[in-house]
């Protein structure tokens, strides 16, 4: 969607500035937010396996966690669900 590319653009760029893959840093943030105790993660391919495996042992620094709150700000922060991560 036209309207969420700077987010995703910030998102990638994020990303890139800590050498992670981003469908990595996308798994290993959802695992870490309170109350979320899996994901679902659809893969194709071993790789898909593999890199779901990798950001299950992959830790975020602190400092990319706080920014991804801040690109996609947690439920009452943001707007009412599921706009407040797109907001």
């Amino acid at each position: 969607m036209k309207e969420h590319r700077d987010i995703i653009a910030a998102y990638e760029d994020l990303c890139a500035d800590h050498a992670l893959d981003p469908a990595q840093v996308g798994t290993a943030w959802t695992l870490s937010r309170p109350g979320v105790t899996g994901t679902v993660i659809g893969p194709r391919t071993e790789q898909h396996i593999d890199a779901a495996l990798d950001a299950m042992r992959t830790p975020l620094p602190q400092t990319l966690l706080a920014r991804l709150d801040e690109l996609f700000p947690p439920v009452g922060r943001g707007g009412p669900a599921p706009d407040a991560w797109l907001s």
